[in-house]
């Protein structure tokens, strides 16, 4: 008897926060979702949406295409799976970029994916390469590559995307910081082989030891940006001390109705 193909799942609803759609999962959810790309050959990408990345799509509207144009784009910090829970959607938990990163590198040692590593700063891929392999033994890395930070030429983009369908692998962690690597991922979805991209931004520094993760307690309280704030003030004060607060008062104006945000359709932009 023939098997049968995986069928397709149905999408996860959405909750629209400022226009973003954020995809009403969990932890399990997720990687079920991929699964499903993986042995159906689909292309998609995933966004892993924190406010920061929320508050960007409000200053530019093609971001918010970008974001929800995702096969998923998943609830990252806490502030949006709050708001899930408020909405209704009590199964909603934090799919955090470095949690998901383990999380499927553990699942790709029994189903045998392949992993390719694009992003951070000379070096880092590599590195980040080299402990994931000695945490996972038998994980199948299948490259990697740190992008010049300079803009790339036509002729230099498209020898990167060779290199990465030679390689062949299933899944693209993509380590350029949001909303750089959100965009990278929309437009190049359809011109990779891989069935799915991810966007993890400080995931490749945590993982890579290159930078301190905070402490499980401080993420699941929700004060994660109070942690990297005090290591990186210079370069995040900004982000949180203005997007946070701003944030929470067009949430609230949301909530009430006295602004609306309906969702920008999510179209993949060409190349």
């Amino acid at each position: 008897m023939l098997a049968q193909p995986p069928t397709e799942q149905a999408e996860p609803p959405r909750l629209n926060v400022l226009g973003v759609g954020i995809s009403a999962v969990d932890m399990q959810s997720t990687l079920a979702r991929i699964d499903g790309w993986i042995q159906r050959r689909d292309r998609q990408y995933v966004c892993v949406a924190t406010v920061h990345g929320v508050m960007e799509g409000q200053r530019d509207q093609s971001l918010r295409g970008v974001f929800n144009a995702s096969g998923l784009t998943t609830p990252d910090g806490m502030p949006l799976v709050w708001l899930s829970w408020l909405h209704g959607f009590r199964q909603v938990r934090r799919v955090y970029g470095p949690d998901l990163m383990l999380a499927l590198c553990e699942r790709s040692v029994r189903e045998g994916y392949r992993h390719y590593f694009y992003g951070g700063v000379p070096g880092v891929a590599d590195r980040l390469a080299g402990r994931l392999r000695r945490r996972f033994p038998e994980l199948q890395i299948a490259g990697t590559c740190t992008p010049p930070f300079r803009a790339m030429t036509a002729e230099v983009d498209a020898e990167a995307v060779q290199a990465i369908n030679r390689a062949r692998p299933d899944i693209v962690w993509v380590g350029l910081g949001s909303p750089k690597q959100d965009r990278w991922m929309a437009a190049h979805v359809g011109s990779l082989t891989a069935s799915v991209l991810i966007g993890v931004g400080a995931a490749f520094d945590f993982h890579a030891a290159r930078k301190r993760q905070a402490p499980r307690w401080i993420r699941r309280g929700g004060l994660e940006w109070v942690f990297r704030l005090s290591q990186e003030p210079r370069r995040l004060w900004r982000r949180y001390l203005f997007d946070n607060p701003h944030f929470v008062a067009l949430v609230l104006l949301q909530a009430t109705g006295t602004r609306r945000y309906p969702p920008v359709r999510g179209e993949r932009p060409s190349r």
